[in-house]
């Protein structure tokens, strides 16, 4: 099979848009589908999203909680135990920890947070914006440093 041979599958994707409004042969001429009068016959027409006709919309009738806090910092939050891909006397830096894909740089905007989940078996070096107290502890117990940024 070469190139050219290629055809897309039977009642595949390719599939003409429809033209509507196009005489009255096409099966959607005149209206265009559209019904004779009123709103929505309008180019331009409708109304926008969640309008309920005058009633009182359901995302005004419902109460609102909580709040967003504009100070809040984003870490990308990574147990310890994904440290033991790396080898003995490593040094683990934000900038490895995206090479190596494991966080993405969007998920850590303020930074890499190491949580204490899991066991440790590697002695590494960490490089890191914050550290739980459990986290800190499992890295020097295997013989490694937490070095916060």
């Amino acid at each position: 099979m070469k190139l050219h041979d290629l055809k897309p599958a039977k009642g595949g994707k390719n599939k003409a848009r429809k033209r509507v409004g196009r005489g009255y042969g096409s099966g959607d001429g005149k209206l265009a589908g559209r019904g004779r009068d009123g709103q929505n016959s309008r180019s331009g027409g409708g109304v926008r999203p969640g309008f309920e006709g005058g009633q009182m919309p359901l995302f005004r009738r419902l109460p609102k909680r909580g709040f967003t806090n504009i100070f809040a910092k984003q870490y990308a939050e990574l147990n310890v135990e994904i440290l033991n891909r790396f080898n003995d006397g490593d040094v683990i830096t934000p900038e490895v920890l995206f090479e190596a894909g494991i966080c993405k740089k969007s998920k850590a905007k303020d930074g890499i947070k190491f949580l204490g989940n899991g066991e440790l078996e590697k002695k590494v070096t960490v490089k890191a914006h914050k550290f739980t107290k459990g986290a800190e502890d499992k890295i020097t117990e295997a013989g490694g440093k937490a070095e916060v940024i």
